[in-house]
């Protein structure tokens, strides 16, 4: 083993949403800062891709198959490079609800309290919005939070097919507002993520300040023998296994990974995995239900445009329930939206054995849609170990208010295409729809639930392992409950968070 002899002020695993964020804030305070990343830099040619292509090869899986829960192999779609989920996600950042922080009374049951209340992200979510370039417009959304200041910048410009189609809902009562995304201003890689946001940011602000390691796979972590303070980061880059020091270390590397290390890290002193006294850790794997359909547009379309409309009109429920059903978001064109490209299986099969022209003409004729509904922690939803394999134990939860969410959608679409003024979408015998199958993990939160009780929770409140002076954990994997949008922004603002608490405790003068 290779013994790294600089000791870093924090050693952060993984370089996605949570860790990218956090290196660039700690760099900025003037810390030390090793940023260990399995993977490796995506080439620019396989990001943004808009052509049939996206259909064509696997992407965003990599090596090594998890096992799920018939026991068979499979491979996720997920993301190992700097950056990690975030280049999946496109660009779409959108804040939590407030009541989503103090529990949900869902229809199969009532969601967990975070502990946090949104007063006390509302700060960093206008801090990672301002960092990450997010466009968007206040004041339309029905369920929006409240907020403090406006959007950085204001929302890109729709698409004329989806203009048409916003006026339409307009028309039919409902509250349509424009995506919060995160856009730079490279015509090259224009959409948001947390390579361009977070890992460049924190690589260039000094020489020696960052070090990025990419393809060092983190194995385990060592611990002290009283076994209250990690002393060593153990990772395989190459053939060779290296051991690093830092005085805080920090697992970002996703609620499947992260929880992975520490189930990896068990030893006598903590014989069922580290910072595992509750149990809790690998426990309460939670995944939004997540279904995409298809409507036919009347004249084609480009088939490679940016995700471009919400609506939460049903996140609350509609006329005939009570109890929360989800979001609806556009899908963007078919060509460059990377989850519909892997999934529902049957759609992807479909394209996969379409010609490339037929490819084409579906994309530029149609219009995706995505509706997603939050589920509830389920403990026997869970990551454990399978030798050295990943296995996941998943059964899905809140399936009757997603699927109402469903039929209320495409109550709405059969609608909007009978408005004689909404001439850009026209009816079609079938609407070809299918839920995100368990591949698609780039979602995925709750497997160390944070808590202020350490019998019920692996961190605290601020990110910190319970039992564990120096190890902190930021990622969604910290989620007590699974919102009805997309992780992204709330994992960034908690990792701002924790960075402000990292950067006290490193510089206590």
């Amino acid at each position: 083993m290779i013994i790294d002899d600089r000791d870093y002020d924090v050693l952060i695993v993984g370089a996605g949403a949570a860790g990218g964020t956090l290196a660039a804030e700690l760099v900025r305070a003037g810390c030390s800062v090793l940023l260990l990343e399995r993977g490796i830099s995506l080439p620019l040619a396989d990001q943004n891709v808009a052509d049939v292509d996206l259909f064509r090869r696997r992407r965003y899986h990599p090596s090594g198959s998890w096992f799920g829960p018939d026991g068979d192999p499979f491979l996720p779609q997920m993301l190992y490079a700097p950056g990690g989920n975030s280049k999946i996600w496109g660009g779409v950042l959108e804040r939590m609800r407030e009541a989503e922080f103090s529990g949900l009374a869902l229809q199969e049951g009532r969601s967990p309290d975070w502990g946090l209340r949104y007063g006390d992200l509302a700060p960093w979510y206008d801090r990672a919005e301002q960092l990450y370039r997010v466009h968007g417009r206040a004041g339309i959304d029905p369920t929006e939070p409240s907020r403090s200041t406006a959007y950085p910048h204001p929302p890109r410009r729709f698409e004329p097919l989806m203009e048409a189609i916003e006026a339409g809902l307009q028309r039919r009562g409902l509250h349509p507002y424009p995506l919060p995304l995160s856009w730079s201003s490279d015509p090259d890689d224009p959409t948001g993520d947390a390579e361009l946001f977070g890992v460049w940011p924190a690589c260039e602000e000094g020489p020696g300040s960052c070090v990025l390691r990419t393809g060092a796979e983190v194995r385990r972590l060592h611990v002290n023998p009283a076994g209250t303070e990690v002393k060593g980061v153990e990772a395989e880059i190459g053939s060779q296994r290296w051991l690093f020091r830092a005085h805080q270390v920090v697992l970002s590397a996703g609620a499947v990974n992260s929880a992975a290390i520490l189930l990896r890290s068990a030893s006598d002193g903590h014989p069922e995995g580290l910072a595992n006294g509750s149990g809790q850790v690998g426990r309460n794997l939670m995944k939004p239900q997540l279904t995409a359909m298809l409507q036919l547009a009347s004249e084609p379309n480009s088939g490679r445009y940016a995700r471009s409309l919400g609506i939460s009109d049903y996140y609350w429920g509609d006329r005939n329930v009570s109890f929360p059903l989800g979001s609806i978001q556009s899908g963007g064109g078919v060509l460059q939206d990377p989850l519909f490209a892997e999934s529902p299986p049957i759609l992807s099969l479909i394209t996969r054995l379409l010609p490339d022209r037929a490819v084409e003409w579906l994309a530029d004729r149609s219009v995706s849609w995505w509706a997603m509904s939050g589920v509830l922690p389920e403990p026997e939803n869970r990551v454990t170990l399978r030798g050295e394999s990943i296995q996941i134990n998943y059964l899905p939860n809140n399936r009757e208010a997603h699927d109402r969410l469903v039929y209320r959608w495409l109550d709405t679409i059969q609608k909007l295409e009978a408005d004689p003024l909404t001439q850009v979408v026209r009816a079609a015998p079938i609407y070809p729809r299918g839920e995100a199958p368990l591949a698609v993990m780039g979602y995925a939160s709750g497997t160390c639930r944070m808590g202020s009780d350490p019998a019920q929770a692996v961190v605290d409140l601020e990110g910190r392992c319970h039992g564990l002076a120096n190890l902190s954990v930021a990622d969604a994997s910290v989620f007590p409950s699974c919102p009805a949008v997309g992780p992204g922004l709330t994992v960034i603002a908690l990792a701002l968070r924790l960075g402000e608490r990292l950067r006290r405790e490193l510089s206590p003068g």
